[in-house]
């Protein structure tokens, strides 16, 4: 069965977003180890899943990345546009994105779908209420938290419900991020 592997920016205090969604606390800067990391993480996988709200912005992003030849991202530029995508949305009748198809039904049914289909893993991006639904069924099973060396006040929360990890490997990276590989205690 494949795995579905979270990758996700939070603060030192956990929250992956603002009251408001507001992404101004993270460290946008990518060093070059931290590219690598990213680029290993998706070595296996061949699916990117994630929410409507974040698509919007996230997909458009590397698509212009892309065109952009003095990117110091443009190989994973290039692994982000090439890798189908499934959007999760109820609002979309019609995918609006190049490699992109909606997912429009039960998130449990559609995501055990996919982890059941031959191929590499998959790997998740989303918004708070995506990624804690997720997390809340229990279908996550590698949590890769990016940790930025910011903490805010208060804001968006993918924990919603007492969640028992196992540490796996944390990794300093040059920008002061570190990533705390997790799986999930069964």
């Amino acid at each position: 069965m494949r795995k579905l592997k979270l990758q996700i920016q939070q603060t030192v205090n956990g929250f992956v977003g603002g009251p408001k969604g507001e992404m101004d606390w993270m460290n946008w800067e990518m060093g070059s180890d931290s590219i690598k990391y990213v680029m290993d993480l998706h070595e296996e996988v061949d699916c990117i899943v994630m929410g409507r709200k974040l698509a919007e912005g996230f997909i458009p992003y590397w698509a212009n990345e892309v065109n952009n030849p003095r990117s110091p991202q443009l190989d994973f530029a290039r692994k982000m546009n090439d890798t189908p995508k499934v959007v999760f949305s109820k609002t979309l009748d019609k995918s609006q994105w190049e490699n992109a198809q909606l997912a429009k039904g039960d998130l449990v049914e559609a995501i055990n779908e996919l982890k059941n289909r031959p191929g590499g893993d998959i790997i998740v991006y989303g918004g708070a209420t995506f990624v804690s639904n997720l997390i809340h069924e229990g279908l996550i099973d590698e949590f890769h938290l990016v940790i930025n060396p910011t903490a805010i006040g208060n804001g968006l929360t993918i924990f919603k419900q007492t969640t028992r990890l196992k540490l796996v490997k944390a990794v300093q990276l040059s920008t002061g991020k570190v990533v705390l590989h997790y799986e999930p205690l069964q």
